[in-house]
């Protein structure tokens, strides 16, 4: 007599992942990518009131004559003038292709897989995308609101329509990226956040920040060649950690904000005096790096304590776009009870209003190759939902946004079918499978919908064989996570009508993409602005 097997128990939205074929978590990014852990810094002003030799010679109004020093002193104003950038690193090795964003063959996302390549990425027969579906307008499985096509019932795709307005969804446009990482690893080197820098990201108040204490910001690693100490990200994982990130000393406080920046333009006035009656520095390179240490030192604290004197205005949660407001992203019970929607909210707060050049938001639990389907699909919804919050909210800022999501790996399934409530129908994740992964990204734009750079290329760079494994040779980025970031920053710097610079200093001049004829078509969006915004 045949025994049907019973289906693995499905796991909770935060519960932590026991796979009897992998080892026993020992590092933290194994604790966090299966679920066992979820995934700072501090700006000062000065205090030194008593640097006043004589009061009466301190003078305020951030005044006109400071105003020019701050451009001198690589102080911007409201971040660099770049898009904004986050990534979503999804730890453990979470689904993309197929069951979320569609992938194709060399004709374009709708250049569809076989059937078989679609059972493997979790889709049954009757729910592969080109399979009828008279509940959508397309009458197929697919779905192009967000430009990008995704799979008609995608988790991804369900979450980040529940938090965009349509208005944003129809200014916004993607690319996917099919290319094979090494599964349940950090050592991917996925994470762009210093090669952005290097293009030109850059906030008022910080450059890069991550919901991690890692090198990178992220589970994943940054590329070698592009670390930069000297703007390793900040960890900003909740409200806390953005309104602790100015500190302006005893003034605000003891004296009110104005009078506080007012105290400080004098410090910086009266020293700058003091420096130019100076004889003793002979050595003319010594005088610059004191000069420069004290004007641009207290040119910065009043800068701050101008800007931010009062924390709150940092503060996510007090940020009616976000929560508490009548038509906010999250509602107070998701802020204050879920985790994630509070990371969320503090890294797109920062990088959106342009505090930061851009952030990484690791979500931890994506191993989820745990027999049924359930556990995988409740953690893809929140995930789309995070990231809808920050397609919404930059739409709710005015600004443009470019958002990557990348993950160690992937999974693949077996054809089970798990017919559960949250399984709907699709097939279970038995084991990681690193030949179906890539990576894919958003782009909203205020303005209108991007529109592709190669028509041609269907809104994809590289594809799959018909069986959905990644086709290693069909671009650069293929069978090489290193080249992967060196794609996505091109795109980033496309963005901005700048790829004709990707290989000059002080850029990339050492990538790995081939000529500008193959780079070119690498490219996935045409321009949204002209250099800056």
């Amino acid at each position: 007599m045949f025994i049907k097997p019973s289906r693995s128990k499905a796991f909770g939205l935060d519960d932590p992942l026991k796979h009897n074929d992998h080892a026993k978590p020992r590092t933290r990014r194994e604790f966090i990518s299966q679920g066992f852990a979820a995934g700072g810094a501090t700006v000062f002003g000065a205090s030194a009131l008593s640097l006043f030799a004589n009061p009466n010679k301190a003078y305020a109004d951030l005044s006109g004559d400071l105003e020019a020093l701050k451009a001198s002193c690589g102080i911007a104003t409201q971040g660099a003038g770049k898009i904004p950038f986050i990534c979503f690193d999804l730890a453990g090795g979470a689904n993309i292709a197929g069951s979320n964003v569609l992938i194709g063959r060399n004709g374009g996302q709708k250049e569809f897989l076989s059937t078989a390549g679609y059972s493997k990425l979790g889709l049954p027969a009757d729910m592969i995308p080109s399979a009828p579906n008279m509940d959508t307008t397309s009458g197929d499985h697919t779905n192009e609101d967000l430009g990008l096509a995704f799979h008609s019932e995608s988790a991804f795709l369900r979450g980040i329509q529940e938090r965009c307005a349509a208005a944003t969804q129809a200014n916004t446009n993607g690319i996917v990226i099919p290319a094979r990482s090494e599964n349940d690893t950090g050592n991917n080197p996925h994470n762009p956040m210093y090669g952005i820098y290097r293009a030109g990201g850059d906030g008022s108040l910080l450059s890069l920040i991550g919901s991690r204490s890692s090198d990178s910001g992220g589970n994943s690693m940054a590329p070698m060649d592009l670390m930069d100490n000297s703007v390793r990200p900040t960890k900003v994982d909740r409200p806390s950690d953005v309104t602790g990130l100015v500190d302006v000393g005893d003034l605000v406080g003891l004296l009110s904000q104005d009078d506080a920046v007012a105290v400080m333009e004098s410090i910086q006035r009266i020293s700058d005096r003091k420096m130019n009656r100076v004889d003793a520095f002979q050595d003319i390179s010594a005088r610059d790096v004191v000069n420069d240490l004290v004007r641009c030192g207290y040119v910065k604290s009043a800068d701050i304590a101008d800007r931010f004197g009062d924390p709150s205005s940092l503060d996510p949660a007090a940020d009616p776009d976000i929560v508490g407001g009548p038509n906010s992203i999250f509602s107070a019970d998701e802020f204050n009870n879920d985790g994630e929607f509070r990371k969320t909210a503090s890294v797109m707060k920062m990088v959106v209003n342009g505090y930061a050049g851009a952030g990484t938001i690791t979500m931890g639990g994506f191993d989820y190759h745990t027999g049924e389907r359930g556990t995988g699909e409740r953690r893809d919804l929140r995930a789309g939902r995070c990231m809808g919050a920050c397609l919404e909210y930059a739409a709710r800022i005015g600004v443009p946004l470019m958002l990557y999501v990348c993950s160690d790996g992937s999974v693949a399934s077996n054809g089970r079918i798990d017919d559960s409530m949250d399984g709907a129908g699709k097939g279970e994740w038995t084991g990681d499978n690193q030949s179906t992964a890539a990576s894919f990204f958003l782009v909203y734009n205020p303005g209108s919908r991007p529109v592709l750079a190669n028509p041609g290329n269907g809104n994809q760079i590289g594809y799959m064989r018909s069986d959905a494994s990644v086709e290693t040779a069909s671009s650069p980025a293929a069978n090489n996570v290193n080249l992967l970031v060196q794609t996505v920053l091109l795109n980033y710097m496309a963005l901005h009508d700048e790829q004709n610079l990707f290989d000059t200093n002080p850029y990339f001049p050492n990538h790995g993409l081939g000529n500008s004829t193959l780079r070119d078509s690498l490219v996935g969006l045409a321009p949204i602005v002209s250099g800056t915004i």
